[in-house]
Protein backbone atom coordinates (compact mmCIF):
# COMPACT_ATOMS: atom_id res chain seq x y z
CA UNK A 1 0.00 0.00 0.00
CA UNK A 2 1.22 3.18 -0.75
CA UNK A 3 0.96 6.81 0.95
CA UNK A 4 -2.05 7.51 -1.43
CA UNK A 5 -4.05 4.06 -0.65
CA UNK A 6 -7.49 4.08 0.82
CA UNK A 7 -7.69 2.38 3.75
CA UNK A 8 -11.00 1.20 3.42
CA UNK A 9 -8.99 -1.87 1.14
CA UNK A 10 -7.97 -3.52 4.41
CA UNK A 11 -5.39 -5.41 5.62
CA UNK A 12 -5.60 -7.73 2.66
CA UNK A 13 -4.05 -5.56 0.63
CA UNK A 14 -0.88 -6.64 1.91
CA UNK A 15 1.87 -9.22 0.60
CA UNK A 16 -0.55 -10.34 -2.70
CA UNK A 17 2.54 -11.90 -4.28
CA UNK A 18 4.44 -13.05 -1.79
CA UNK A 19 5.86 -16.75 -0.10
CA UNK A 20 4.62 -16.94 3.82
CA UNK A 21 6.44 -19.06 6.07
CA UNK A 22 5.01 -20.84 9.11
CA UNK A 23 5.35 -18.10 11.20
CA UNK A 24 3.67 -15.30 9.25
CA UNK A 25 6.98 -13.96 7.60
CA UNK A 26 6.58 -13.09 4.20
CA UNK A 27 9.58 -13.47 1.67
CA UNK A 28 9.32 -11.86 -1.41
CA UNK A 29 11.21 -14.19 -3.54
CA UNK A 30 13.32 -11.92 -5.52
CA UNK A 31 11.83 -12.01 -9.50
CA UNK A 32 13.93 -11.28 -12.65
CA UNK A 33 14.11 -8.32 -14.71
CA UNK A 34 13.16 -8.45 -18.06
CA UNK A 35 16.63 -8.05 -19.43
CA UNK A 36 17.94 -11.03 -17.61
CA UNK A 37 14.77 -13.12 -18.88
CA UNK A 38 15.29 -11.59 -22.39
CA UNK A 39 18.77 -13.23 -22.61
CA UNK A 40 17.63 -16.01 -20.87
CA UNK A 41 15.14 -16.54 -23.72
CA UNK A 42 16.98 -15.40 -26.52
CA UNK A 43 19.88 -18.48 -25.35
CA UNK A 44 16.97 -20.89 -25.79
CA UNK A 45 15.78 -20.07 -28.86
CA UNK A 46 19.26 -19.99 -30.42
CA UNK A 47 19.53 -23.62 -29.19
CA UNK A 48 15.79 -24.58 -29.91
CA UNK A 49 16.47 -23.41 -33.26
CA UNK A 50 20.00 -25.44 -33.64
CA UNK A 51 18.68 -28.59 -32.23
CA UNK A 52 15.53 -28.22 -34.53
CA UNK A 53 17.79 -27.87 -37.73
CA UNK A 54 19.52 -30.87 -36.51
CA UNK A 55 15.97 -32.98 -36.31
CA UNK A 56 14.80 -31.55 -39.52
CA UNK A 57 18.39 -32.89 -41.24
CA UNK A 58 17.85 -36.19 -39.39
CA UNK A 59 14.08 -36.45 -40.05
CA UNK A 60 14.64 -35.84 -44.06
CA UNK A 61 17.17 -38.16 -43.95
CA UNK A 62 14.93 -41.03 -42.52
CA UNK A 63 12.10 -40.16 -45.01
CA UNK A 64 13.57 -39.34 -47.60
CA UNK A 65 12.14 -42.51 -49.18
CA UNK A 66 8.97 -41.96 -48.73
CA UNK A 67 5.94 -39.46 -49.92
CA UNK A 68 5.97 -35.73 -49.56
CA UNK A 69 3.03 -35.99 -47.04
CA UNK A 70 5.42 -38.65 -44.81
CA UNK A 71 7.56 -36.45 -45.14
CA UNK A 72 5.84 -33.34 -44.30
CA UNK A 73 4.33 -35.05 -41.06
CA UNK A 74 7.20 -36.11 -40.06
CA UNK A 75 8.74 -32.27 -40.00
CA UNK A 76 5.57 -31.00 -38.05
CA UNK A 77 6.00 -33.53 -35.45
CA UNK A 78 9.53 -32.88 -34.89
CA UNK A 79 8.93 -28.91 -35.09
CA UNK A 80 6.07 -30.18 -31.90
CA UNK A 81 8.69 -31.93 -30.26
CA UNK A 82 11.84 -29.26 -29.75
CA UNK A 83 9.45 -26.26 -29.63
CA UNK A 84 7.29 -27.54 -27.05
CA UNK A 85 8.49 -30.60 -26.10
CA UNK A 86 11.91 -29.85 -25.16
CA UNK A 87 10.83 -26.87 -22.83
CA UNK A 88 8.24 -29.08 -21.49
CA UNK A 89 10.55 -32.04 -20.50
CA UNK A 90 13.52 -29.90 -19.30
CA UNK A 91 10.84 -27.59 -16.81
CA UNK A 92 9.75 -30.95 -15.73
CA UNK A 93 12.88 -32.60 -15.07
CA UNK A 94 14.90 -29.43 -13.97
CA UNK A 95 12.59 -28.07 -11.53
CA UNK A 96 11.42 -24.76 -13.42
CA UNK A 97 15.08 -24.41 -15.65
CA UNK A 98 16.27 -24.73 -19.33
CA UNK A 99 19.50 -24.47 -20.85
CA UNK A 100 18.98 -20.54 -20.73
CA UNK A 101 17.63 -20.02 -17.38
CA UNK A 102 20.60 -21.97 -15.71
CA UNK A 103 22.85 -20.02 -17.71
CA UNK A 104 21.63 -16.86 -16.41
CA UNK A 105 20.89 -18.57 -13.17
CA UNK A 106 16.81 -18.11 -13.49
CA UNK A 107 14.19 -20.60 -12.20
CA UNK A 108 10.47 -20.99 -12.78
CA UNK A 109 8.06 -20.98 -9.79
CA UNK A 110 4.58 -21.59 -9.35
CA UNK A 111 2.78 -18.24 -8.50
CA UNK A 112 3.10 -19.40 -4.47
CA UNK A 113 6.36 -19.89 -4.49
CA UNK A 114 7.01 -23.63 -4.59
CA UNK A 115 8.24 -25.71 -7.36
CA UNK A 116 6.40 -26.36 -11.05
CA UNK A 117 5.01 -29.59 -12.39
CA UNK A 118 4.03 -31.02 -16.18
CA UNK A 119 0.80 -29.24 -16.04
CA UNK A 120 2.70 -25.93 -15.92
CA UNK A 121 5.43 -26.34 -18.17
CA UNK A 122 3.43 -27.94 -20.49
CA UNK A 123 0.82 -24.38 -20.42
CA UNK A 124 4.20 -22.45 -20.21
CA UNK A 125 5.33 -24.23 -23.42
CA UNK A 126 2.21 -24.31 -25.06
CA UNK A 127 1.58 -20.45 -25.09
CA UNK A 128 5.66 -20.10 -25.62
CA UNK A 129 4.56 -21.38 -28.87
CA UNK A 130 2.24 -18.67 -30.09
CA UNK A 131 4.08 -15.48 -28.34
CA UNK A 132 7.31 -16.64 -29.12
CA UNK A 133 7.95 -17.91 -32.08
CA UNK A 134 4.94 -16.94 -33.84
CA UNK A 135 4.58 -13.65 -32.99
CA UNK A 136 8.33 -13.15 -32.07
CA UNK A 137 8.53 -12.32 -28.83
CA UNK A 138 6.87 -8.98 -28.94
CA UNK A 139 3.47 -10.40 -27.01
CA UNK A 140 6.26 -11.77 -24.32
CA UNK A 141 7.83 -8.41 -23.89
CA UNK A 142 4.67 -6.27 -23.60
CA UNK A 143 2.94 -8.97 -21.10
CA UNK A 144 6.43 -8.95 -18.88
CA UNK A 145 6.59 -5.16 -18.86
CA UNK A 146 3.04 -4.93 -17.93
CA UNK A 147 2.61 -7.16 -15.38
CA UNK A 148 4.11 -6.78 -11.66
CA UNK A 149 6.11 -9.91 -11.50
CA UNK A 150 7.60 -9.39 -15.71
CA UNK A 151 5.19 -12.43 -16.89
CA UNK A 152 4.81 -13.65 -20.34
CA UNK A 153 1.94 -14.87 -21.34
CA UNK A 154 2.59 -18.48 -20.61
CA UNK A 155 3.50 -17.57 -17.29
CA UNK A 156 0.01 -15.84 -16.69
CA UNK A 157 -1.27 -19.18 -18.23
CA UNK A 158 -0.04 -21.45 -16.33
CA UNK A 159 -0.08 -19.16 -12.77
CA UNK A 160 4.23 -19.12 -12.53
CA UNK A 161 6.71 -16.56 -12.78
CA UNK A 162 10.70 -16.69 -13.07
CA UNK A 163 12.74 -15.87 -10.08
CA UNK A 164 16.57 -14.98 -9.77
CA UNK A 165 17.70 -18.01 -7.85
CA UNK A 166 21.63 -16.37 -7.42
CA UNK A 167 19.92 -12.96 -5.58
CA UNK A 168 19.58 -12.79 -2.29
CA UNK A 169 16.54 -12.86 -0.67
CA UNK A 170 16.15 -10.40 2.61
CA UNK A 171 14.05 -11.53 5.58
CA UNK A 172 12.49 -8.51 7.61
CA UNK A 173 14.07 -7.41 11.04
CA UNK A 174 12.13 -9.22 13.62
CA UNK A 175 9.49 -6.96 15.36
CA UNK A 176 10.84 -5.18 18.83
CA UNK A 177 8.25 -5.28 21.68
CA UNK A 178 7.82 -1.22 23.42
CA UNK A 179 9.13 -1.43 26.83
CA UNK A 180 5.93 -0.72 28.34
CA UNK A 181 3.88 -3.24 26.87
CA UNK A 182 6.80 -6.51 27.13
CA UNK A 183 5.71 -7.59 29.92
CA UNK A 184 1.74 -7.74 29.41
CA UNK A 185 2.92 -9.84 26.27
CA UNK A 186 5.24 -12.33 27.79
CA UNK A 187 2.02 -12.99 30.47
CA UNK A 188 -0.55 -13.50 27.70
CA UNK A 189 -2.24 -16.18 25.98
CA UNK A 190 -1.56 -15.77 22.72
CA UNK A 191 -3.45 -17.66 19.80
CA UNK A 192 -1.73 -18.57 16.67
CA UNK A 193 -2.75 -15.69 13.97
CA UNK A 194 -3.92 -16.24 10.19
CA UNK A 195 -1.22 -16.50 7.80
CA UNK A 196 -2.78 -13.44 5.99
CA UNK A 197 -3.28 -11.48 9.35
CA UNK A 198 -0.04 -12.16 10.57
CA UNK A 199 1.38 -10.84 7.59
CA UNK A 200 -0.44 -7.92 6.99
CA UNK A 201 0.65 -7.14 10.71
CA UNK A 202 4.45 -7.43 10.50
CA UNK A 203 4.77 -5.35 6.82
CA UNK A 204 1.86 -2.61 8.66
CA UNK A 205 4.47 -2.06 11.11
CA UNK A 206 7.37 -0.91 9.52
CA UNK A 207 5.45 0.72 6.62
CA UNK A 208 3.25 3.12 8.84
CA UNK A 209 5.57 6.37 9.06
CA UNK A 210 4.85 6.16 5.01
CA UNK A 211 1.18 6.44 5.09
CA UNK A 212 -1.00 9.22 5.34
CA UNK A 213 -2.43 9.85 9.18
CA UNK A 214 -6.03 8.82 8.26
CA UNK A 215 -4.72 5.22 6.47
CA UNK A 216 -2.68 4.88 8.68
CA UNK A 217 -4.74 5.06 11.96
CA UNK A 218 -7.87 3.25 9.87
CA UNK A 219 -5.83 0.70 9.67
CA UNK A 220 -4.03 -0.03 13.05
CA UNK A 221 -7.50 -0.18 14.01
CA UNK A 222 -8.83 -2.79 11.80
CA UNK A 223 -5.47 -4.96 12.45
CA UNK A 224 -5.79 -4.32 16.01
CA UNK A 225 -9.90 -5.50 16.09
CA UNK A 226 -8.42 -8.64 14.31
CA UNK A 227 -6.07 -9.11 16.57
CA UNK A 228 -7.43 -8.55 19.56
CA UNK A 229 -9.66 -11.29 19.81
CA UNK A 230 -6.18 -13.99 19.78
CA UNK A 231 -5.10 -12.40 23.04
CA UNK A 232 -5.89 -12.56 26.44
CA UNK A 233 -5.75 -11.07 28.71
CA UNK A 234 -6.70 -7.67 27.01
CA UNK A 235 -4.03 -5.14 26.99
CA UNK A 236 -3.79 -2.34 29.13
CA UNK A 237 -5.87 0.70 28.08
CA UNK A 238 -4.00 4.19 26.80
CA UNK A 239 -1.82 2.01 24.60
CA UNK A 240 -1.09 3.19 20.47
CA UNK A 241 -2.85 0.34 18.59
CA UNK A 242 0.54 0.23 16.57
CA UNK A 243 2.60 -0.64 20.21
CA UNK A 244 0.21 -3.52 20.91
CA UNK A 245 0.49 -4.69 17.97
CA UNK A 246 4.57 -4.50 17.96
CA UNK A 247 4.29 -6.41 21.21
CA UNK A 248 1.81 -9.34 20.31
CA UNK A 249 3.93 -9.95 16.62
CA UNK A 250 7.75 -9.89 19.15
CA UNK A 251 6.22 -12.19 21.60
CA UNK A 252 5.09 -14.08 18.77
CA UNK A 253 7.94 -14.03 17.48
CA UNK A 254 10.24 -14.53 20.62
CA UNK A 255 7.99 -18.10 21.31
CA UNK A 256 8.65 -19.57 18.14
CA UNK A 257 11.97 -18.94 17.95
CA UNK A 258 12.31 -20.98 21.83
CA UNK A 259 10.16 -23.27 20.06
CA UNK A 260 12.63 -24.38 17.34
CA UNK A 261 15.41 -24.31 19.24
CA UNK A 262 13.87 -26.58 22.01
CA UNK A 263 12.81 -28.78 18.90
CA UNK A 264 15.87 -29.05 17.19
CA UNK A 265 17.93 -29.83 21.31
CA UNK A 266 15.27 -32.63 21.04
CA UNK A 267 16.01 -34.08 18.14
CA UNK A 268 19.86 -33.70 18.74
CA UNK A 269 19.26 -35.51 22.23
CA UNK A 270 17.53 -38.67 20.49
CA UNK A 271 19.11 -38.85 17.04
CA UNK A 272 22.05 -40.11 16.70
CA UNK A 273 24.98 -38.45 15.05
CA UNK A 274 25.93 -38.58 11.79
CA UNK A 275 29.53 -39.32 10.98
Amino acid sequence: MTAGSPAGQGSRSYAPEEAVTGEGVALELPVANLGTRALSGLIDVIAHVGLLIGVFFLTRALTGQASEAVSRTGMIVALVAVLVGVPTVSETLSRGRTLGKLITGLRVVRDDGGPISFRHALARALVGWVEIYLLTGIAAVISAMVTARTKRLGDLAAGTYVIAERSRIQLPPPPVAPPELEGWARRADIAALEPDLAVAVRQFLPRAPLLVPTARQELGRQLLARVLPRVAPAPPPGHHPEAVLAAVMAERYRRDLERLQREQSLRERVLPRSM
